[in-house]
């Protein structure tokens, strides 16, 4: 569930005097590199007339470059961003094989890309006594990471700072304490000693207060919060910059926004520029608030909020109602076999040995309570891409008005149980039934299993598969193929008639349906035949042949 902050923050310069003012760099535009995604973004200047150019500087962040061609008494920078507060997995990230465990060292190519990441610019006795304490001992990158920034957390205290400027790591060491921006440059300088890339970052940090305490350890702010911060970012390979905050002893997340991040942090200022000597007073507002939020487990629907919802809903109703528009839901219910329960068909495959078999004795048990003397109809289902078959669907037809569909359910068939039809008994149902519509015998078309595709397909395989030796019932093409060889190649499996109604004088007519093989094949496959027919194989339109809807007997 989203929560959607807006963050405000302005930064004002009053000035005793009107002064001329050397050209402004503003860094506080959400980097590149961002995690958090910015929805909108805005910078606002008002004290006077300006130029603004955007540009990115050596290390790509965003900076506008402010240039003013008049005196002002004062200058105002303004900005405000839109964001989504999604929970970021500080975590989610892959590093290549060789830096799985510290120490590694970097690539020739990739160390000297690296090279103002890699810059050792301290080695004050504190820092160099505090480096010792770090086991060489091969430890897992990660583990390595949050073992140290928690240390340093641990190490020193934070203060808040007024001062301009950072201090240097041997002064943070010895007063073991410092503002964030203190911490974060001690952090890069312990990781470049360690040979890590390592940079100075400052952003927006953003804390909102939990729905719910916590029931161990700190529950975090009381209010929402945010405010301009700094932290330490490492190149890993494979996982890219990883952003540590050795204020908190935690990995950045959603709630920190870089602003720009830089070898050294005179690169990074929110803002550097210079005026004529003057007076000056500072001062600057920031804020962030909630404009948005989704219900959530922790944080649900207010009562008020329940109440309103009710009563919309009734509106829709009254609507509906007198509009006499009625609404129907269906469902499709979802089961699994007791006996079996984790086999593949009641997991992930779209059937089964069993899948079938016990819908049908479901929907036999369901139909007397719900739907008596309904029509029970087999029918194919979807047909999903990548799946060679389609699916089956067991249907169940009745009347709102009671009045029944399908008088005696003994004449519904079971589709397990063997009836002995034979081809023959087939046949002369097709014959009678051409005599009562008083069609010509000679129309009836024999149709047979295409083997020739199954043997056909048989022979691509590789030339180390032996079919005498392979599970046919593992291949539902070899299982086809053995089914024929078993029954006969020249088995009829059913009689199609092609038939058309006469509207003028209400009788039936048919014709011959021309195939360009001597034989009427059937489309491969387990659908019933009438699915099956080889509709694409009618003659073309122009063409001196009957052209009707097949009625398939098989």
């Amino acid at each position: 569930m989203t929560i959607r902050v807006a963050l405000k923050h302005t930064t004002r310069y009053d000035f005793d005097k009107p002064v001329g003012v050397s050209p402004h760099l503003i860094r506080l535009r959400p980097a590149p590199h961002c995690r958090t995604p910015i929805d909108a973004y805005s910078l606002k200047i008002s004290g006077g007339e300006y130029f603004i150019n955007w540009q990115q500087d050596p290390f790509g962040n965003h900076l506008a470059r402010l240039v003013f061609p008049e005196k002002i008494d004062h200058l105002e920078v303004s900005v405000e961003l839109l964001a989504p507060m999604t929970v970021i997995n500080p975590f989610d990230f892959f590093v290549e094989d060789y830096a799985e465990k510290f120490p590694f060292q970097y690539p020739v190519g990739l160390q000297k890309e690296l090279t103002p990441y890699l810059e050792v610019t301290e080695n004050g006795p504190l820092l160099t006594q505090w480096l010792e304490q770090i086991s060489d001992k091969p430890t897992a990158i990660v583990d390595f990471l949050v073992g140290i920034n928690q240390q340093l957390e641990k190490d020193i205290e934070y203060t808040i700072r007024m001062e301009p400027g950072v201090q240097t790591a041997e002064e943070t060491l010895t007063k073991r304490l410092g503002s964030c921006r203190d911490s974060a440059w001690l952090m890069v300088q312990v990781l470049r000693h360690l040979g890590l890339a390592a940079r100075f970052v400052s952003g927006y940090l953003i804390q909102l207060t939990a729905d719910v305490k916590a029931l161990d350890g700190p529950s975090g702010t009381e209010t929402d919060f945010t405010d301009l911060h700094a932290w330490t970012e490492v190149f890993i390979p494979g996982a890219g910059w990883v952003g540590l905050d050795p204020t908190s002893g935690l990995f950045a997340g959603e709630g920190h926004i870089p602003l720009a991040a830089t070898p050294d942090p005179s690169s990074a200022a929110p803002i550097t520029g210079a005026t004529e000597p003057c007076e000056v007073t500072f001062d600057f507002h920031m804020s962030v608030d909630r404009v948005h939020e989704d219900p959530r487990v922790t944080k649900p629907y207010t009562e008020e909020a329940w109440f309103d919802i009710n009563a919309l809903g009734e509106k829709v109703d009254a609507v509906l109602e007198a509009e006499d528009l009625r609404l129907t839901m269906g469902g499709e219910p979802t089961f699994v076999s007791i006996d079996d329960m984790d086999a593949p068909e009641w997991t992930i495959a779209a059937q089964g040995p069993n899948k079938r078999r016990l819908a049908e004795v479901l929907m036999r048990r369901l139909r007397p309570h719900f739907a008596p003397q309904s029509l029970i109809h087999y029918q194919q289902g979807k047909w999903y891409p990548g799946e060679s078959l389609p699916r089956w669907a067991l249907a169940c037809y009745w009347r709102k008005d009671g009045k029944p569909m399908w008088q005696d359910s003994q004449w519904l068939a079971d589709m397990y149980k063997d009836y002995a039809v034979t081809v023959d008994e087939a046949q002369l149902f097709a014959k009678r039934l051409v005599q009562r519509l008083n069609i010509k015998e000679k129309h009836l078309i024999p149709c047979f299993e295409d083997a020739y595709y199954y043997l056909w397909l048989e022979r691509k395989q590789p030339v180390d598969i032996d079919l005498s030796k392979e599970d046919l019932k593992s291949d539902e093409n070899r299982r086809r193929l053995a089914q024929l060889l078993e029954r006969g190649l020249d088995e009829i499996t059913g009689f199609t008639l092609p038939l058309s109604r006469n509207l003028r004088d209400k009788t039936w007519i048919s014709g011959d349906w021309q195939v360009r093989r001597r034989r009427l094949y059937l489309i491969p496959g387990d659908s019933p035949m009438g699915y099956r027919s080889p509709l694409m194989n009618f003659p073309l339109l122009g063409k001196k042949s009957f052209i009707s809807q097949p009625l398939s007997l098989s």
